[in-house]
Protein backbone atom coordinates (compact mmCIF):
# COMPACT_ATOMS: atom_id res chain seq x y z
CA UNK A 1 0.00 0.00 0.00
CA UNK A 2 1.33 3.46 -0.79
CA UNK A 3 2.22 6.26 1.65
CA UNK A 4 0.13 9.26 1.32
CA UNK A 5 1.46 12.15 0.07
CA UNK A 6 0.47 15.50 1.07
CA UNK A 7 0.64 18.18 -1.97
CA UNK A 8 2.62 20.98 -1.47
CA UNK A 9 0.48 24.35 -0.51
CA UNK A 10 -0.47 26.69 -3.09
CA UNK A 11 1.72 29.40 -1.74
CA UNK A 12 4.28 29.44 1.25
CA UNK A 13 4.19 32.95 3.59
CA UNK A 14 7.65 33.77 5.48
CA UNK A 15 7.18 35.25 8.31
CA UNK A 16 10.84 36.27 10.09
CA UNK A 17 9.63 36.64 13.96
CA UNK A 18 11.36 38.54 16.82
CA UNK A 19 9.05 38.32 20.70
CA UNK A 20 5.77 39.10 17.89
CA UNK A 21 3.25 37.48 20.03
CA UNK A 22 1.32 40.66 20.56
CA UNK A 23 0.36 40.39 16.68
CA UNK A 24 0.64 36.89 15.59
CA UNK A 25 -2.91 36.50 15.54
CA UNK A 26 -4.03 39.40 13.67
CA UNK A 27 -1.22 38.71 11.20
CA UNK A 28 -2.11 34.35 11.30
CA UNK A 29 -5.91 35.58 10.84
CA UNK A 30 -5.59 36.64 7.40
CA UNK A 31 -3.17 34.48 5.85
CA UNK A 32 -5.19 33.62 2.99
CA UNK A 33 -7.23 30.04 2.71
CA UNK A 34 -4.99 27.41 1.38
CA UNK A 35 -1.83 29.25 1.87
CA UNK A 36 1.02 28.32 4.02
CA UNK A 37 2.41 30.79 7.25
CA UNK A 38 5.93 29.84 7.90
CA UNK A 39 6.63 31.58 10.87
CA UNK A 40 10.72 31.52 11.53
CA UNK A 41 11.49 31.87 15.35
CA UNK A 42 14.01 34.00 15.73
CA UNK A 43 15.06 33.31 19.23
CA UNK A 44 11.77 34.94 20.70
CA UNK A 45 11.65 34.70 24.01
CA UNK A 46 7.73 36.08 24.38
CA UNK A 47 6.30 32.24 23.38
CA UNK A 48 5.89 33.62 19.60
CA UNK A 49 7.26 30.16 18.71
CA UNK A 50 4.28 28.11 20.46
CA UNK A 51 1.78 30.79 20.20
CA UNK A 52 2.05 30.38 15.96
CA UNK A 53 1.82 26.94 16.06
CA UNK A 54 -1.22 26.76 18.10
CA UNK A 55 -2.71 29.22 15.77
CA UNK A 56 -2.14 26.49 12.99
CA UNK A 57 1.58 28.19 11.59
CA UNK A 58 3.75 25.86 10.57
CA UNK A 59 7.40 27.30 12.55
CA UNK A 60 11.19 26.89 12.17
CA UNK A 61 13.44 28.09 14.34
CA UNK A 62 16.61 30.27 13.30
CA UNK A 63 19.19 30.41 16.29
CA UNK A 64 21.70 32.76 13.97
CA UNK A 65 19.94 36.55 14.65
CA UNK A 66 19.27 38.61 11.78
CA UNK A 67 16.24 39.73 9.33
CA UNK A 68 18.33 37.76 6.46
CA UNK A 69 19.61 34.71 8.60
CA UNK A 70 15.36 34.58 9.14
CA UNK A 71 14.64 34.80 5.70
CA UNK A 72 16.57 32.22 4.29
CA UNK A 73 15.39 29.54 7.10
CA UNK A 74 12.01 30.06 6.01
CA UNK A 75 13.01 30.11 2.06
CA UNK A 76 15.07 26.76 2.54
CA UNK A 77 12.03 25.19 4.46
CA UNK A 78 9.45 26.60 1.76
CA UNK A 79 8.01 24.20 -0.29
CA UNK A 80 5.73 26.00 -2.83
CA UNK A 81 6.10 26.98 -5.67
CA UNK A 82 5.55 30.65 -5.22
CA UNK A 83 6.79 32.29 -1.67
CA UNK A 84 5.80 35.53 0.21
CA UNK A 85 7.41 37.64 3.06
CA UNK A 86 5.47 39.31 5.26
CA UNK A 87 6.60 41.20 8.25
CA UNK A 88 5.04 39.53 11.27
CA UNK A 89 4.27 43.10 13.48
CA UNK A 90 0.99 43.99 12.20
CA UNK A 91 2.44 46.56 10.07
CA UNK A 92 1.43 44.90 6.64
CA UNK A 93 -2.05 42.65 5.87
CA UNK A 94 -0.96 39.53 4.20
CA UNK A 95 -3.80 39.70 2.28
CA UNK A 96 -2.44 42.27 0.48
CA UNK A 97 -0.34 39.50 -1.45
CA UNK A 98 -3.05 37.87 -3.04
CA UNK A 99 -2.55 40.41 -6.38
CA UNK A 100 1.29 39.98 -6.02
CA UNK A 101 0.94 36.17 -6.69
CA UNK A 102 -1.31 36.65 -9.62
CA UNK A 103 1.01 38.13 -11.00
CA UNK A 104 4.33 36.25 -10.53
CA UNK A 105 1.66 33.18 -11.76
CA UNK A 106 0.51 34.93 -14.87
CA UNK A 107 3.80 35.16 -15.35
CA UNK A 108 3.83 39.64 -15.92
CA UNK A 109 6.45 39.86 -13.27
CA UNK A 110 9.38 38.00 -11.77
CA UNK A 111 9.20 40.01 -8.05
CA UNK A 112 6.31 41.99 -6.89
CA UNK A 113 6.96 44.66 -4.41
CA UNK A 114 4.56 46.10 -1.65
CA UNK A 115 5.53 50.23 -1.86
CA UNK A 116 4.54 50.70 1.48
CA UNK A 117 1.70 53.85 2.28
CA UNK A 118 1.38 54.82 5.70
CA UNK A 119 -1.72 54.23 6.89
CA UNK A 120 -1.77 57.97 9.26
CA UNK A 121 0.44 60.61 10.77
CA UNK A 122 3.27 58.72 13.07
CA UNK A 123 3.07 55.54 11.45
CA UNK A 124 6.28 55.66 9.76
CA UNK A 125 9.45 57.29 11.89
CA UNK A 126 11.22 60.40 9.86
CA UNK A 127 14.62 58.17 10.66
CA UNK A 128 13.00 55.09 8.68
CA UNK A 129 11.34 56.87 5.86
CA UNK A 130 14.45 59.35 5.24
CA UNK A 131 16.71 55.87 5.43
CA UNK A 132 14.58 54.67 2.98
CA UNK A 133 14.51 57.03 0.62
CA UNK A 134 18.31 57.57 0.42
CA UNK A 135 18.45 53.89 -0.37
CA UNK A 136 15.63 53.76 -2.64
CA UNK A 137 17.21 56.52 -4.93
CA UNK A 138 20.59 54.52 -4.47
CA UNK A 139 18.77 51.45 -5.63
CA UNK A 140 17.54 53.37 -8.72
CA UNK A 141 20.92 54.71 -9.50
CA UNK A 142 22.99 51.09 -9.48
CA UNK A 143 19.37 48.71 -10.86
CA UNK A 144 17.96 51.01 -13.16
CA UNK A 145 14.70 50.07 -11.31
CA UNK A 146 12.29 52.27 -10.55
CA UNK A 147 11.37 51.63 -7.09
CA UNK A 148 10.45 53.77 -4.21
CA UNK A 149 10.81 51.54 -1.48
CA UNK A 150 12.34 48.61 0.02
CA UNK A 151 9.34 47.33 1.60
CA UNK A 152 9.39 43.84 3.33
CA UNK A 153 5.89 42.90 1.61
CA UNK A 154 6.85 40.64 -1.54
CA UNK A 155 6.36 37.70 -3.82
CA UNK A 156 8.36 35.73 -6.35
CA UNK A 157 8.71 32.12 -7.52
CA UNK A 158 10.76 29.16 -5.29
CA UNK A 159 13.27 27.87 -7.21
CA UNK A 160 14.09 31.35 -8.75
CA UNK A 161 14.98 33.07 -5.60
CA UNK A 162 17.28 30.36 -4.27
CA UNK A 163 18.93 30.95 -7.85
CA UNK A 164 19.82 34.39 -6.93
CA UNK A 165 21.99 32.57 -4.55
CA UNK A 166 21.38 35.51 -1.25
CA UNK A 167 24.08 35.50 0.88
CA UNK A 168 23.38 38.68 3.57
CA UNK A 169 21.87 37.60 6.67
CA UNK A 170 21.53 40.87 8.28
CA UNK A 171 19.15 43.86 7.20
CA UNK A 172 20.68 43.92 4.06
CA UNK A 173 18.76 40.93 2.64
CA UNK A 174 15.96 42.81 1.09
CA UNK A 175 17.91 44.76 -0.70
CA UNK A 176 20.30 42.05 -2.26
CA UNK A 177 16.97 40.45 -3.44
CA UNK A 178 16.16 43.45 -5.40
CA UNK A 179 19.86 43.92 -6.16
CA UNK A 180 20.25 40.50 -7.80
CA UNK A 181 17.33 40.09 -9.52
CA UNK A 182 17.65 42.80 -11.38
CA UNK A 183 21.06 41.81 -12.86
CA UNK A 184 19.66 38.81 -13.39
CA UNK A 185 16.95 41.04 -15.99
CA UNK A 186 13.64 39.84 -13.42
CA UNK A 187 10.85 41.96 -14.45
CA UNK A 188 10.25 43.58 -11.16
CA UNK A 189 6.92 45.53 -10.09
CA UNK A 190 5.99 47.96 -7.28
CA UNK A 191 2.56 48.38 -6.17
CA UNK A 192 0.97 50.62 -3.43
CA UNK A 193 0.01 49.09 -0.16
CA UNK A 194 -1.10 50.58 3.02
CA UNK A 195 1.24 50.82 5.91
CA UNK A 196 -0.53 50.47 9.39
CA UNK A 197 0.65 51.32 12.94
CA UNK A 198 2.91 48.33 14.28
CA UNK A 199 2.32 45.89 17.10
CA UNK A 200 5.92 46.49 19.58
CA UNK A 201 9.08 48.65 18.69
CA UNK A 202 10.77 47.64 15.51
CA UNK A 203 13.84 45.79 15.72
CA UNK A 204 15.55 47.16 12.63
CA UNK A 205 14.28 50.88 12.47
CA UNK A 206 12.66 51.70 15.44
CA UNK A 207 15.64 54.08 16.25
CA UNK A 208 17.93 56.27 14.78
CA UNK A 209 20.90 53.95 15.35
CA UNK A 210 19.07 51.01 14.04
CA UNK A 211 18.14 52.68 10.90
CA UNK A 212 21.96 53.35 10.55
CA UNK A 213 22.54 49.67 10.75
CA UNK A 214 20.50 48.76 8.57
CA UNK A 215 22.02 51.76 5.86
CA UNK A 216 25.25 50.04 6.14
CA UNK A 217 24.24 46.72 6.09
CA UNK A 218 22.63 47.71 2.84
CA UNK A 219 25.29 50.49 1.71
CA UNK A 220 27.72 47.27 1.50
CA UNK A 221 25.17 44.72 -0.57
CA UNK A 222 24.98 48.33 -3.04
CA UNK A 223 29.33 47.96 -3.01
CA UNK A 224 28.86 44.46 -4.79
CA UNK A 225 30.12 43.93 -8.31
CA UNK A 226 26.70 43.14 -10.41
CA UNK A 227 26.79 38.82 -11.05
CA UNK A 228 28.63 37.78 -13.28
CA UNK A 229 31.13 40.78 -13.43
CA UNK A 230 34.42 39.94 -11.20
CA UNK A 231 35.10 42.34 -8.66
CA UNK A 232 38.04 45.23 -9.68
CA UNK A 233 41.66 44.40 -8.68
CA UNK A 234 42.87 46.03 -5.40
CA UNK A 235 45.20 48.61 -5.94
CA UNK A 236 48.54 47.94 -4.08
CA UNK A 237 51.51 49.57 -2.18
CA UNK A 238 55.19 49.04 -3.23
CA UNK A 239 54.72 47.43 0.28
CA UNK A 240 52.35 44.90 -1.87
CA UNK A 241 49.64 46.09 0.52
CA UNK A 242 45.88 46.29 -0.66
CA UNK A 243 44.76 50.12 -0.36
Amino acid sequence: MSAVTTPPPSVDVILPCLDEAEALPWVLERIPPGWRALVVDNGSTDGSAGLARDLGADVVHEARRGFGAACRAGLAAAEADIVCFCDCDASLDPRRLLPFVDEVRAGTSDLVLGRRRPAGPGVWPVHARVGNLVLSRMVRRRTGVPLHDLGPLRAARRTALLGLDLTDRRSGYPLQMVVRAADAGWRIAEHDVPYLPRSGASKVTGTWRGTWHAVRDMRRVLAEPPAGRPAPAPVLTPEGRAR
